[in-house]
């Protein structure tokens, strides 16, 4: 499975904002976004330079590929869908990517980044409907139930799961039964509150 090695860290930095790749460091003083706010490289400490229009929409597309953990091809291909979908296309986007199943995983507080998510569902300790799903990228539904397997709740990864989710405040569109360790879905994610990108410019890239 391919997927991007690069220096989280790094990634963040190159974008100007906190991806939250690292779960809990991003929230303490070692981020690199604290530490460290200007972009890698040897003139990084110079700052970040002035964008062009095409700059910043460039920028906005690379930084959502990174907040999902994408390659540029699959991306690529989730934009190709959401604009032969009806509707309009900044929020079939915006659809598509959140409801991956490694993303409803770490939205629901059951994995402190996505990362982390993507490596759990591989391993198989998600259920969907009851049914052993291993592929990260499964496209959630409405009604649908993720579920951790029995046999997984007693692994050392999962040992303070119950208390990690009521501590995680879950997207709207998602409904956490924390005694069941159950997440179902309950509605599709909606644009508005959106703060982590802006859609609209990346619709505006692949659109010239």
């Amino acid at each position: 499975m391919a997927r991007n090695i690069a220096p989280k860290c790094k990634q963040c930095r190159r974008e100007g904002v906190k991806l939250f790749l690292k779960g809990d460091r991003c929230l303490t003083p070692k981020c690199a976004m604290v530490k460290r706010n200007f972009p890698p490289g040897a003139h990084g400490g110079k700052g970040y330079p002035r964008s062009t229009a095409y700059g910043l929409e460039l920028r906005e597309k690379q930084k959502a590929k990174k907040i999902y953990r994408l390659l540029e091809t699959q991306f690529a291909n989730y934009f190709t869908k959401a604009s032969k979908s009806k509707g309009n296309t900044e929020e079939v986007l915006f659809q598509l990517l959140e409801m991956r199943l490694d993303n409803v995983v770490y939205r629901a507080g059951f994995a402190k980044s996505r990362d982390l998510a993507r490596q759990l569902i591989g391993h198989k300790h998600f259920l969907v409907n009851d049914k052993r799903v291993n592929i990260p990228s499964f496209s959630a539904k409405v009604g649908q139930i993720i579920s951790l397997r029995a046999k997984s709740q007693n692994l050392k990864v999962f040992s303070d799961l119950k208390e990690q989710i009521k501590k995680t405040e879950p997207s709207s569109w998602l409904s956490i039964t924390p005694d069941k360790l159950e997440i179902k879905i309950v509605d599709k994610p909606k644009l508005a509150g959106l703060k982590e990108f802006n859609p609209k410019l990346i619709v505006e890239f692949y659109s010239k």
